[in-house]
């Protein structure tokens, strides 16, 4: 399983904007520029997460995109979902009928447990958690760059 470029660089984007300290709304070629993608394929992602109700946006001089809730509140399921659409590895899982052999398939167990894994973990975290992650980080790396020998 692979996720694709659009989710990838959506949760990028929803970084960048969980990051935001200012809360003013950002700009979507500010983000571009800093995430070295591009401007119009941003455009694209943002329709999905925003018809999910995950970012907000404000028109004119002043407007750009926000988070709709705080990022505590939205996970990473939230997130992929609104850009892959269903989680399940194989569509056998969520719909039983698309094979005849689905109510005695060992196969099938596996793929519904391996979804379920994936989906829990994604439900489990939030981009808040990815925020904290990314500040450690960037900590780290001022420490290491501040070292003096």
């Amino acid at each position: 399983m692979k996720i694709s470029t659009r989710s990838r660089y959506g949760l990028r984007l929803m970084i960048y904007l969980a990051l935001n300290e200012s809360g003013s709304p950002v700009f979507l070629k500010d983000i571009a520029a800093k995430e070295e993608i591009s401007e119009k394929y941003l455009s694209q992602i943002i329709i999905s997460l925003k018809s999910s109700g995950l970012v907000r946006t404000f028109r004119g001089a002043h407007g750009g995109y926000l988070l709709s809730r705080p990022a505590s509140q939205i996970t990473l399921r939230e997130i992929i979902e609104s850009l892959e659409g269903d989680l399940s590895l194989v569509d056998c899982v969520t719909n039983p009928a698309l094979c005849k052999k689905s109510s005695q398939c060992t196969a099938r167990t596996v793929w519904d447990e391996m979804s379920f894994l994936i989906i829990d973990f994604l439900s489990s975290t939030t981009l808040e958690d990815l925020v904290n992650k990314s500040r450690s980080m960037e900590n780290l790396q001022k420490s290491i760059y501040n070292f003096e020998i």
